[in-house]
């Protein structure tokens, strides 16, 4: 039988599957469930600066007495930061002692402000590694694309001069140069990298007039755009590779894998068809890995990235030529 383990982020787990930052990770139980299914590792549901943020313009706008006031605001910041994090580094302690697997807390940052403070509390919490969930839409005309990649680099660098556990960073493809950017992000000495984080998406109810959310469950369609950078980026970056976004089959995982990833996010299709829906996942990774002669993934891993492709130049391809033209004879 195959085996399916491996490591990331210098974590072993026994599956490459990883269960990403969700509300399936929320709670010990369900993290307890998604080990019986197979899950490699967790990363637990992130701390959300902007939640924090705007729980406390709430309380600002709704209970703040004008009497008082800054002796008032000051007081409910500081009790509403110890609310949330005292919840998360508690679900830390009781995953850590009910489970074998390992536990990644997760930073929602767009700034670098206090964030060292929740990273050292995490660590001191016994989470095995911290993924930081940056993602900053460059739509502030006022801020170039020099000064959003400071900003990354501030975040990780504050961070790395405070704990010492592990560190990934789940990022979008927003970037001017995403290549030459992310082997620079994997210079900082960081664990690994994950590719992509996914973004709120608007959209316009015509009868409300108003702006809404869509698109909130990944779909197969977007493997491919994951897909691409782990291929292009395996072995030029000096970190692990973690595959997120459109992974919803086990072929999904081999494609990744293959393409030089170490480990894979999955949680739109647990979400569609059950945590045990990993069961099944796992199971056509070992049929696969057993029609194919391969014992473990690393016999297969990176065989098709771009670096060791016959033909690196399909993964940077942007337009459709042949199959289009073959289309219209």
């Amino acid at each position: 039988m195959a085996d399916l383990s491996t490591t990331y982020l210098g974590l072993q787990l026994t599956s490459p599957v990883i269960t990403g930052s969700s509300g399936l990770t929320d709670k010990v139980e369900k993290i307890i469930e998604l080990e019986k299914n197979g899950a490699g590792a967790v990363v637990l549901k992130s701390i959300f600066e902007e939640e924090i943020t705007m729980e406390y313009e709430q309380m600002l706008r709704e209970e703040a007495p004008s009497r008082y006031k800054d002796d008032y605001l000051d007081y409910f910041d500081y009790k509403i930061k110890e609310v949330n994090l005292n919840n998360y580094l508690n679900l830390i302690i009781d995953a850590k002692k009910k489970t074998e697997i390992p536990i990644i807390g997760s930073i929602n940052c767009n700034s670098s402000h206090e964030w060292t403070f929740f990273a050292r509390k995490i660590e001191e919490a016994g989470a095995d590694a911290i993924e930081l969930n940056v993602f900053i839409l460059p739509s502030d005309l006022t801020r170039t694309a020099d000064g959003i990649e400071k900003t990354f680099l501030e975040i990780i660098q504050n961070i790395k001069n405070t704990v010492n556990i592990p560190i990934a960073v789940k990022m979008s493809y927003y970037f001017s140069n995403l290549a030459a950017f992310l082997q620079e992000l994997s210079r900082t000495q960081i664990a690994g990298l994950v590719l992509f984080n996914r973004s709120y998406s608007p959209d316009i109810d015509l009868d409300k007039m108003e702006v809404i959310g869509t698109n909130v469950l990944s779909t197969p369609k977007e493997l491919p755009t994951s897909l691409r950078w782990i291929g292009i980026m395996a072995n030029r970056v000096k970190c692990d590779l973690a595959a997120s976004t459109g992974i919803h089959d086990g072929q999904a995982v081999v494609k990744q894998l293959l393409a030089g990833a170490n480990a894979v996010q999955v949680v739109s299709a647990l979400y569609e068809h059950g945590v045990d829906y990993l069961k099944q996942m796992l199971g056509d990774v070992e049929n696969w890995m057993d029609e194919k002669g391969y014992e473990k993934i690393d016999d297969f891993r990176g065989m098709l990235s771009q670096e060791q492709f016959v033909n690196p130049s399909l993964y940077e391809r942007v337009q459709f030529m042949k199959y289009f033209s073959d289309r219209d004879k």
